[in-house]
Parts: C-alpha cells; structure tokens; sequence
C-alpha cells in the first residue's frame, strides 16, 4: 500500500513532525477513556452524594455536557493546529500577551500538583481498608500520603518512559474497577439489596435549593471529567488528526459519563447517602455493602489504589516537565531547568512540585473538619474550568484566522456555551467551598511573583520575559526522561 504524499498528509492534518504518528482511532480512544479515568469517581462519588443527597447521578451528567462542550472547543483547535503545546499554545495564538500565556501554563501545572495530592489522600485511603489499618487515623493517612508522594517522586526523579502499551494496561485496570462496581450493581439488584427510591431525592444539607445544590456538587464532580483536554498532546502522534481526534474524543467522554453516571446510581441505591459521604473509599464501601460473601471488596481497594497512582505519577510528571519547561524559557528561575548528569531528568522541578504537594497535603490536613480529598480535588477542577473558558473564548478570537486545509468546526453556540458554562462554575455563587478559592490563589500567587521576578532580572540583564518556544515547554529539550 502506497504511503500518501506530503499534499495528501497536509489535508489530513498531518504537519511535518519529529514524532513519529503511531495512534490510530483505537489507541487514540483508549488513550483518551484511561485519561480521564481515575481518582475523580473512586475518592468523590461520597462528596458529590453529600452535596445532593440521592441525586448524585445529576452533578455527573452536568460535569459530562460542560465536558462535551468545552472538547468540541478542542477539537476545533487541535484539528487547526495539530501540535503539542495545548491550551497554552491556543492562549497565545488568541490574544499574544506573554503573561496570560505563563499564568495558563502555570494554572495547567498547579492543577496536576492538585490532582496528584488529591490522588495521594485517595491512595493513602485505600491503602488503610487494602490492608486492614485504621482508616479513621489521621495522622497514619497523612503519613502515608506523603511517603506515597516521595516515591512518586523517585519514581520521577529515575526517569519514566511513556508508552502507549502501558498506557493500554493501566487503563484497562483503572476501567475494571468500575466496571466490577457496575456488575455488583446488577447483582445488588437482582438480590433485592438496592432501593432506587433514594435516587430520586435530592437532599440539599445547606439549604440552598436544588439547583445550587447540584451546581456546588458540579464544580466537585467534574475532577472526574478532566483528562480529555491532555490527549491534544497527542497531535502529533495521531494518524489522520482531522478525522480521528473528533470521532474518538467525543466516544471516549461519553463512555467515562455512561459508566460515571450508572456507578453513581448503584452507589446511592444500594448505600444510604450518610454513610457514603462519610466514607473515604466510597466505593468499596458499595461493593462491601451489596455483596458482603463475594471477595470484590478486598481487590477493589487495591485497584483503586492503582487507578489513583497511575494518575498521581502521570500529573507529577506533566507538572515537573511543565516547570522545567517555562524556566528553560527564562520565565521562571534557571534552576528550575536543571536536569541530573546520569538520569537526565529535571530534578530540581520534580523537588520543587513535590515540596508543594507535601505543603498541600499538610495544609489542608491540619484542620479536621477539612474534607481534604474534597478541597483539593474541588481547586483541580476550579483551576481546569477557568482554563477551559479561556479556551472556549480562544476558539472564537481564532475564527479570525483562517486556515486552507479542512478541519473540525464546532458550532458557534458551543463555545459561547462553554465559556458561559466555565466561568459559571467557577464563581463563588456555586456554593464552593472558600478553601478551594485560597488553595488556588496561593499557588498561581507564587507563579506571578516568580515571573514578575524574572521580569525584573531579566530586564536588568536586557533579555525579554517571554515564550518563544511554546513546543519546548510539552517537549523539553536535552533528552530530559
């Protein structure tokens, strides 16, 4: 078979690259479902609960249709501009200011830091049931969410290759979780010990009303729904870009909603919404309470111990490329892009993202009424859906820049949409909880002191404070691990 030419490549949006395009539609898919599964619906399926009572499966449908909104803005721009560098490339393509361009990057690596923390606490929760230890503990869980982010962090520091094979593995492992929680489901249900009656009961603790209610429990609920946004990373590995990336992105978050949605109906039918919220595996607790003869119980914690490990390790790593990435662009201090003589990975940035984490851990656990697993999975989602709306915006400012070759376009009310939508869920009228809000605004504080420092410095030294390389910041030079 004959390969196509350089024309036929050009039209399919397959730009000249140095990776080589590997993914085809299935990968690509399998990429994108084990992207987006993980920490979210194992550590947060009780808090949503708690938020609207029986009526957890609503936030989750929200969180999908604000999801699907926001991915038709994506592939509008991967499709157009089929490269690595994400949202941070679409933000200065739009409006070219240099600062918006860093403080979305740097959003980007505070909401891995977040994402990786709130998968240490998950991890450290499962561990506790896994092995028998006293879950109730809150020093014993502190511990060990922090030994678990030291070896995250040696893991890093000795280098991770990616490939697609693994990625296929993890996420066939992360999926068989939830899948085993759906069949025990079904079971519960032909053995009478489901009462689909409390699914239909919205129960608003705060006395906010049904709509607010739901839309706090959204803004929590949608962590579980981010991930699709990382695989436009993957442009210039995919076969055919302009076909598959739509096709696939759109069957992949509506399979992860489909599963999402029915785990939150069987965990509400067959657990009463009190003890689900104050449990911090929830779903062990559903498949211990549905089946108690049947062994799933005892597996399931270390499958999910798995699921939040895989996406620990993956967003330390994102978090600390990202970081070494903006300070080999001489936005941030030039230790930070230091890389080890034998490993060749950027150890500095792995220290430093990893000090961070420790700090976000200690934080929020020091007060015991914090839900800590809550508060920072609700500041990974608040710091993705700002970014999303600017996103959103992005495709709209960029529709002044037309292209020759074909490419997705979504329809103009979906951005509009999902803009209005982001920005919704990330005011404070959604009821989220006001930690979130400091949580973020002391990690991008950091960022901007840092820049405006380097802006200084490097004003003094005559250079300019910018990204003139947004591909080095996703793909950092050097052979960096």
């Amino acid at each position: 078979m004959s390969q196509p030419t350089a024309e036929e490549r050009a039209a399919l949006g397959e730009e000249p690259t140095e990776l080589k395009r590997v993914m085809g539609p299935k990968l690509l898919l399998l990429f994108i479902v084990g992207d987006i599964l993980g920490t979210g619906v194992y550590a947060l399926t009780g808090d949503v609960a708690a938020e609207v009572g029986g009526a957890a499966w609503a936030p989750f449908i929200v969180a999908f249709l604000v999801a699907l909104v926001t991915a038709f803005s994506y592939l509008e721009l991967v499709t157009k501009y089929p490269r690595a560098a994400g949202a941070a490339l679409y933000t200065h393509k739009a409006f070219g200011v240099h600062l918006l361009t860093f403080m979305v990057c740097f959003t980007v690596m505070c909401s891995g830091i977040t994402s990786a923390s709130t998968a240490s606490r998950a991890f450290a929760s499962n561990l506790a049931v896994g092995f028998g230890l006293d879950e109730t503990n809150a020093g014993l869980i502190i511990t060990v969410a922090l030994i678990f982010m030291a070896v995250v962090a040696a893991v890093n520091l000795r280098g991770v290759g990616e490939s697609v094979k693994a990625n296929i593995f993890l996420t066939l492992v992360e999926l068989s979780g939830l899948l085993l929680v759906i069949m025990i489901g079904f079971y519960a249900v032909f053995a009478g010990r489901t009462d689909f009656s409390r699914t239909i009961i919205f129960d608003d603790p705060g006395d906010k009303g049904a709509f607010f209610a739901v839309t706090a429990a959204t803004s929590l609920a949608f962590f579980a729904m981010v991930g699709f946004e990382d695989s436009v990373n993957m442009a210039e590995e995919t076969r055919d870009p302009v076909r598959n990336f739509p096709k696939m992105m759109i069957t992949g978050i509506s399979i992860t909603g489909i599963i999402y949605v029915l785990v939150a109906l069987f965990a509400v039918a067959i657990v009463p919404v009190g003890d689900l919220a104050a449990s911090d595996t929830p779903l062990v607790t559903v498949v211990e309470t549905a089946a108690p003869g049947i062994p799933a119980g005892d597996i399931l914690p270390f499958i999910s111990m798995f699921a939040v490990a895989n996406s620990a390790l993956i967003n330390m790593l994102m978090a600390s490329r990202l970081l070494y990435g903006m300070a080999k662009q001489n936005v941030l201090p030039g230790v930070l892009g230091r890389v080890g003589a034998q490993r060749r990975t950027p150890w500095v940035a792995i220290l430093v993202t990893t000090a961070i984490s420790f700090g976000l851990i200690y934080f929020v656990s020091r007060d015991p009424e914090n839900d800590v697993v809550k508060a920072l999975g609700g500041t990974t989602a608040l710091l993705l859906l700002a970014v999303f709306a600017i996103v959103n915006v992005c495709v709209l400012v960029l529709r002044r820049d037309p292209i020759e070759r074909k490419h997705f376009v979504a329809p103009t009310v979906l951005p509009v949409l999902g803009a209005l939508a982001c920005l919704f869920f990330v005011g404070p009228w959604t009821g989220r909880d006001v930690l979130q809000y400091q949580i973020a605004g002391w990690l991008l504080g950091i960022g901007l002191v840092l820049w405006i420092l380097m802006w200084i410095t490097n004003r003094l030294l005559g250079q300019r404070t910018a990204i003139t390389d947004l591909e080095a910041i996703n793909e950092p030079e050097g052979g960096v691990n």
